[in-house]
């Protein structure tokens, strides 16, 4: 018990509650609330140094750490693991500089980051959705230079997009774009949804929650509010289509309606699936072996 007190003493006097100073967690919030106010336009913020390397997850951690509070109660996720080393490392720098409790259940959680998934259950109008971004240009496809694609958005010239949407077409007769695939909010601005598939894309378009994507390396924060439109990008003869399991089942849970794993299983030599959300598989484990 002393132990315990003096470590939590040393980590009270070591850090400032989550991590970052006050000056550099207002700053962020800033830059948030006009990336609220304005969706899916990139608003630039200064990154800060983190005990973690650029371009693992830096964007949203310091999104996180500037709205966290000592009643929340947080997720963090990595490709729709809680238990990954991404998630699991991200989890503990939070929790060793704050007090909040920590779920793998997003219906718990009231904070939620994640890294190229988002959660099978649909997020409440009380919870908060943090994407880490390696990428938030989506102009970057089609054009290499910064201010160029800055003048792009501004002038609504979005021709360029729609003409690499058709060369995929006519090369391999579809649009082959997986993840980061380009999207219109709110009848404005085309973003880039994060390295997320094609079937959580869905998810953003009138959602409850609020999304927040933070890209630290490129210094961008942008959003998505909650009851916003988000379109992919489509032709009319070449709709947008998302990953289909059709005939597939989650081994552990039976699930039929999530996004699923394929794993490679070298003692049968079969091919298996399972939930890519651990969480939710998990709870419906659960659910199931209540019900027996």
């Amino acid at each position: 018990m002393k132990g315990s007190m003096f470590m939590i003493t040393q980590i009270e006097q070591t850090y400032n509650y989550a991590f970052l100073d006050e000056g550099s967690k207002r700053e962020i919030r800033r830059s948030t609330l006009k990336a609220v106010g304005i969706p899916g336009y990139q608003v630039p913020f200064a990154s800060r140094e983190l005990p973690i390397g650029r371009g693992w997850g830096t964007g949203g951690l310091q999104l996180t750490l500037s709205l966290i509070g000592e009643t929340d109660c947080l997720k963090v996720i990595d490709q729709g693991h809680d238990d990954s080393v991404n998630a699991v490392s991200i989890k503990r720098l939070v929790t060793n500089c704050t007090n909040i409790t920590t779920t793998d259940d997003s219906r718990e959680a009231s904070v939620i980051q994640t890294r190229h998934r988002i959660p099978e259950v649909p997020l409440r109008e009380d919870q908060i959705l943090v994407l880490q971004v390696p990428l938030p240009e989506p102009l970057r496809r089609v054009e290499s230079k910064e201010k160029d694609t800055k003048r792009l958005h501004a002038e609504m010239d979005y021709s360029s997009m729609w003409l690499r949407l058709y060369e995929d077409i006519v090369r391999w007769g579809k649009i082959t774009i997986g993840a980061d695939y380009p999207s219109m909010v709110n009848d404005r601005y085309i973003f880039n949804p994060s390295p997320i598939p094609r079937y959580d894309l869905l998810k953003l378009h009138q959602a409850e929650g609020l999304y927040l994507f933070g890209a630290g390396r490129e210094k961008k924060i942008y959003a998505v509010p909650p009851h916003t439109n988000v379109v992919p990008l489509q032709f009319e003869d070449y709709p947008f289509e998302v990953e289909t399991f059709e005939g597939s089942t989650c081994q552990l849970c039976g699930s039929t309606d999530t996004f699923l794993d394929e794993i490679y299983d070298r003692i049968t030599g079969e091919t298996i699936y399972q939930c890519s959300d651990t969480g939710y598989c998990s709870a419906k484990q659960k659910e199931r072996k209540d019900s027996l």
